[in-house]
């Protein structure tokens, strides 16, 4: 079976981004580190638009011009080591401003590509992979949406199709949540782990130009939300995000994992990579071709981190680590 180990590069959008050291570039080295040890190959979504605003405050602010070298350093050591870099777009960086001390995030109407109008989101769409790809000297193929939100595609498929984005993995089958600036519903996706499609992400077309590499998925009870909730305050050391920020607001969803079960993502962040190995069981027992795991290296813990290793070593020898651009 082949598994995609995904990992969105970027900051917190909430009150606080946190810092470069500790949201990307330490986590990110570890996870790099672990990569060469088990020879299992990488995929990064790296957050362009916040490197292209970077860009356009380091003159003014030197500080910035720090974080960008360390930023680009990284990312031409992910690709030395054999991993992977992909599309990720946030477009909220578009109206944030950064004030001499800190980043002004404003998500409010600008947190989806739809929030846009058709013209924008050519611009947006085109000049972020530009940049990308001149950084990477590569061409990205392979997309995610900020925050799972690629829908409507009817909207965005006309320019990914004439850049040759055909690949995206922003789908987790089964998913839902609108609340605050997030908005993807995936109840009617296709039950399965890779499938064509054209215009929409949920409907099933063989002829379809984009191929999507769905998420894994996993049904998770309260009580693994009261776990991770309590480990976090009983032993920080282990359980503490190693990122400095804070998520953005995400309304009503601690109430809601709290008291049901919940369908979500397969994950290899903090307490979710304690379900790695019976998700991957899952999928081999159901003879799977595929299964994409996503991450975050702001969220990666010292528990996940020592806990992946272990996932690693166990299934390095049953599993094809692969990444996307090894897809043609």
């Amino acid at each position: 079976m082949n598994v995609f180990l995904t990992f969105d590069y970027e900051l917190f959008f909430g009150s606080r981004t946190g810092t470069v050291d500790k949201c990307m570039i330490g986590p990110t080295a570890e996870l790099l580190g672990l990569s060469r040890k088990h020879n299992a190959p990488m995929t990064f979504f790296v957050d362009i638009g916040y490197i292209i605003r970077l860009e356009q405050y380091m003159d003014q602010h030197p500080a910035l011009q720090v974080d960008h070298n360390k930023v680009l350093t990284q990312l031409n050591e992910i690709l030395e080591s054999g991993s992977d870099i992909q599309l990720h777009i946030h477009p909220h960086w578009e109206k944030t401003t950064y004030d001499g001390l800190k980043w002004n995030i404003v998500t409010a109407g600008c947190y989806k590509l739809s929030d846009f109008s058709d013209a924008e989101i050519e611009r947006i769409v085109t000049g972020y992979k530009a940049r990308l790809d001149q950084i990477t000297g590569r061409s990205s193929h392979t997309f995610r949406a900020g925050g799972w939100c690629i829908q409507p595609f009817e909207k965005l498929e006309k320019i990914f199709r004439q850049l040759g984005l055909k690949y995206d993995t922003s789908v987790f089958p089964g998913g839902y949540f609108e609340a605050g600036e997030y908005a993807f519903d995936f109840r009617n996706a296709p039950a399965k782990t890779v499938y064509r499609f054209q215009d929409d992400v949920c409907i099933e077309d063989a002829n379809g130009f984009f191929t999507e590499y769905a998420i894994g998925a996993y049904r998770y009870s309260p009580l693994f939300y009261w776990k991770l909730y309590a480990l976090g305050r009983l032993d920080p050391a282990s359980h503490k995000m190693i990122g400095d920020g804070i998520f953005m607001s995400q309304p009503g969803r601690k109430k809601q994992v709290l008291t049901h079960f919940t369908w979500n993502h397969a994950s290899t962040d903090g307490f979710y990579v304690t379900k790695m190995k019976a998700i991957t069981r899952q999928a081999i027992k159901k003879q799977q071709q595929d299964l994409v795991f996503i991450g975050h290296p702001k969220s990666a813990t010292h528990y996940s981190l020592k806990k992946l290793d272990t996932y690693l070593r166990e299934f390095g020898s049953s599993c094809n680590f692969k990444t996307f651009s090894q897809l043609r």
